[in-house]
């Protein structure tokens, strides 16, 4: 009666596990720990003499009784070690968010350790059984054991709260072996294949996370995200179109969460998405649409992590929305989403205070002057309020807004020359004024930081006065012949402008 118990009992706790056990005395050791693994004990924080019992029992068997046995036990035994290293994946997992503060997550990252020992152990005996007689049979066990291991090995070798160095460094030498045991060269080669005829196991990964990443369950283990961002950012072009029906939506869901954390990691997912999936796929069933509108949605946010993500991944996916449209002539060119966007920026721009968010937006500024070339024109005034306004406005030591804001200006003169000779004095007003406050400016901006605020602004000048057709550098006499008049102290500028005409 024994016997009959320790093959019924863990196929009646509702844990997905096969419906028929092996016969074999090493399939019901492996069982009777699954058993103690899955049960509500091990759930409670009980589960450390059963792993510690799944590492005696895998070192203490020989190589080739994984794979001996007959009918059921032959095609069970498989089954049964997958079993095994799901249980052990999950055990190791982090708990929920809120549930693993303090010393939840230390607890999390000794489970990981004496886990990761327990998957070396059986790894190597799937090393060991490459070379022997067994060879066609540790491939079939390798298949259900690869996908959880894996699993694992990701949660715990990236940098996050529930990993120690303990944890982090066996976690590390799992991946490391699992690559050696599937005879992968890399993670990439592992998930879609080292070549053509090899299929890979993206698509096993991705399924064995699926069940954790709808809109009820994804947040339920704070490792998923993170294992399936990491995983994705791992599998690029030609391989990544094949799978575009797996990976949107999670990374849409990611990227949709109130937590800016998630937002930012969402949005890395869904850049990495548009680069490495051919512009065609992403045009499909109104993708892209959908897709804009979830990252230009985010711009209304006022953080500059998330601003500096979305505006990323918007320039790289402009040349995807923009495929179609094509300007026939004999009418006004239609506004483009990078029009709609810099809009929206500039709006955003003029009145922000806030230095981090202003450093953002005059980061990206130049790349879209870039993008639209000449018809920045269309957004001519606005540019000219924002500049004037930043170049005003100390930004601290590195100087990094002042320096873009000029960079944009010299990009602004360069495409809509025509239009700037009616705009000099004000420009040169700004520029001025810039050179002044720099050349003056004690001890706050390193030498380094002012020489490249002048060269940038002088830059700008001699640009300003090829526009109008050297009249800047008759208005720069006048201004210098006035100051000599006025008897004003003006040598720590003169220079500047002596150079420029």
């Amino acid at each position: 009666m024994e016997h009959d118990r320790s093959r019924e009992s863990p196929s009646r706790e509702g844990s997905s596990l096969p419906g028929e056990w092996p016969s074999s005395a090493l399939g019901q050791s492996f069982s009777q720990i699954l058993h103690r693994l899955t049960s509500q004990e091990s759930r409670r924080g009980k589960g450390k003499s059963a792993v510690q019992d799944l590492g005696a029992l895998i070192e203490a068997t020989e190589r080739d009784q994984f794979f001996e046995g007959s009918g059921t036990s032959l095609h069970g035994m498989p089954e049964v070690l997958g079993q095994v290293a799901k249980a052990l994946e999950k055990y190791a997992a982090p708990p929920k968010e809120q549930e693993g503060r303090g010393h939840g997550y230390s607890e999390v990252a000794e489970k990981a350790a004496a886990v990761g020992l327990v998957f070396l152990k059986l790894l190597g005996k799937f090393e060991a059984a490459k070379n022997s007689l067994v060879c066609p049979k540790w491939k079939t066990g390798l298949r259900d054991l690869a996908g959880p291991i894996y699993i694992f090995a990701v949660t715990h070798s990236l940098e996050q709260p529930w990993t120690s160095p303990r944890s982090h460094d066996v976690a590390g030498e799992v991946l490391a072996l699992l690559l050696q045991v599937t005879e992968c060269g890399s993670v990439a080669g592992f998930l879609h294949g080292e070549n053509e005829d090899e299929k890979g196991r993206f698509i096993l990964i991705m399924e064995l996370l699926k069940p954790d990443l709808n809109k009820e369950s994804w947040k339920n283990n704070p490792a998923t995200k993170h294992v399936f961002s990491w995983t994705l950012q791992q599998v690029s072009r030609p391989w990544l179109n094949q799978h575009l029906e797996r990976i949107l939506p999670p990374s849409l869901l990611i990227s949709d969460d109130y937590q800016t954390e998630n937002k930012i990691l969402g949005v890395h997912c869904l850049r990495h998405i548009v680069l490495n999936v051919p512009a065609a796929d992403l045009l499909q069933y109104n993708r892209a649409q959908v897709l804009y509108h979830a990252l230009f949605n985010h711009l209304y946010t006022p953080e500059y992590r998330l601003i500096q993500a979305v505006l990323s991944c918007l320039l790289d996916f402009f040349p995807v929305l923009e495929k179609g449209l094509h300007w026939k002539g004999g009418g006004a060119r239609p506004t483009t989403h990078c029009d709609e966007v810099l809009q929206l920026i500039l709006t955003h721009m003029e009145p922000e205070h806030r230095l981090l968010l202003r450093r953002t937006y005059a980061r990206n500024l130049p790349a879209f002057v870039k993008r639209l070339g000449i018809l920045t024109v269309r957004h001519l005034k606005r540019l000219e309020r924002v500049i004037i306004s930043y170049l005003e406005v100390y930004d601290g030591p590195e100087e990094e807004a002042r320096l873009k804001t000029l960079e944009t200006l010299k990009l602004l003169m360069q495409y809509t020359w025509p239009r700037v000779s009616c705009r000099r004095v004000v420009l040169l007003k700004a520029l001025l004024k810039l050179i002044c406050d720099v050349a003056r400016d004690p001890n706050l901006t390193p030498e380094p930081v002012k020489s490249a605020l002048l060269e940038e602004a002088t830059d700008c000048l001699i640009l300003l006065d090829h526009c109008c057709q050297g009249q800047v550098k008759g208005l720069l006499v006048k201004i210098l012949q006035s100051c000599e008049d006025t008897k004003e102290d003006f040598s720590s500028c003169s220079n500047c402008i002596h150079g420029i005409i």
